[in-house]
């Protein structure tokens, strides 16, 4: 009996096989736009027609004399203070970027009490902005650098770096002891904070710091994405600033400025605040204190030590770093240390 075997279903075996077709590549392939890509061009032309249609009305409120002098602090200081920030941003970029953190740790002293006070040295003779500073310090806290000198660095390289005491001058033309002050004020307060730390901190405060965006995938790359980031994040804070202290300049009753600098403490207290909330980049907040006439040089050199060491971006990015609880202590005691230094400073100084 003959065994009959069932045909195979589906196509014909006899038929040659086809070969799948090829994707095409990745970089080929179109790209689905997003629904906000899709809007910003139309945002745009809307919003260009709305101000040609609305330019008569502009025009008439930018010739107001109050428009007339905001513009001109406005303008006044992003001209001054710009190339400052850039040149800061590109050299903060290059150290963090080229510079390896083993170098800190071999050129540190053991001895942590040692250790503070050359680390805050070294922080006035390398550039670095806000930005930079946090980054270094948790790769030299994940080297094995001492909690107390990589904090000191912290504080002092944004605060007193060369570009930083250059721009001061540039600013302080006519009063060159806010250079020396600011030089003094902020080694001490970096110093402080950091033996504050070594005598009172605990290790279960400061969570170790996880591989930051300045150990990319190329020295190349990183810089960049460095030079990138900064340049966007602190011109955005510059112009902020530079818009606060135009505002002050022309709209603020001149009355209620004059009230609050006749008065030594309330002077101090209210530009320390203004620092905190403008969060300038430290390479141009000497424009924009100097802006600000009718505060006396000892509040002035409170804005421009507390500034650097502690403003809103400053604790987002050491509560990222090293964690909330650690930027919950340390930044109101940075900010408490700060004042007091700067009134001594001043008091001693200016």
């Amino acid at each position: 009996m003959a065994i009959t075997r069932p045909a195979p279903s589906g196509p014909d075996t006899h038929e040659p096989t086809r070969a799948a077709a090829p994707e095409p590549p990745a970089a080929q392939r179109p790209t689905p736009r997003s629904g906000a890509e899709s809007r910003s061009p139309l945002v745009l032309t809307m919003l260009l027609l709305t101000l040609v249609l609305l330019q008569g009305p502009i025009r008439g409120a930018l010739n107001a004399p109050v428009m007339q002098s905001w513009m001109t602090v406005f303008v006044a200081v992003l001209v001054q203070a710009l190339p400052f920030l850039v040149l800061g941003v590109l050299l903060s970029a290059a150290i963090a970027v080229f510079v390896p953190p083993a170098f800190f740790a071999r050129a540190l002293p053991s001895r942590p009490a040692l250790a503070v006070p050359v680390a805050g040295m070294a922080g006035a003779m390398l550039p670095g902005c806000e930005c930079a500073s946090v980054p270094v310090a948790g790769a030299l806290v994940r080297r094995g650098v001492t909690p107390a000198a990589a904090l000191a660095f912290l504080l002092s390289a944004p605060a007193i770096n060369p570009i930083v005491l250059t721009a001061t001058a540039v600013a302080f033309p006519r009063d060159p002891e806010m250079v020396v002050g600011r030089l003094v004020a902020g080694l001490l307060v970096s110093c402080v904070m950091g033996w504050l730390w070594q005598r009172l901190g605990r290790t279960d405060w400061l969570r170790t710091p996880r591989r930051s965006h300045y150990e990319g995938p190329s020295k190349g790359a990183a810089f960049w994405n460095s030079v990138r980031h900064d340049v966007m994040h602190a011109g955005g804070f510059l112009v902020v600033g530079a818009m606060a202290a135009a505002t002050l300049k022309a709209v603020a009753p001149a009355s209620w400025l004059r009230t609050a600098a006749e008065n030594p403490l309330v002077a101090i207290l209210a530009l320390a605040v203004l620092a905190v909330l403008l969060s300038i980049c430290s390479e141009a907040d000497a424009f924009v204190a100097a802006s600000l006439t009718q505060f006396s040089l000892t509040a002035k050199l409170a804005f421009l030590v507390v500034g650097p060491m502690i403003d809103l971006k400053l604790f987002a990015m050491q509560a990222g770093t090293f964690g909330r609880g650690f930027a919950l202590r340390f930044a109101p005691a940075t900010f408490v240390v700060a004042i007091a230094g700067a009134v001594l400073t001043g008091a001693v100084l200016l």
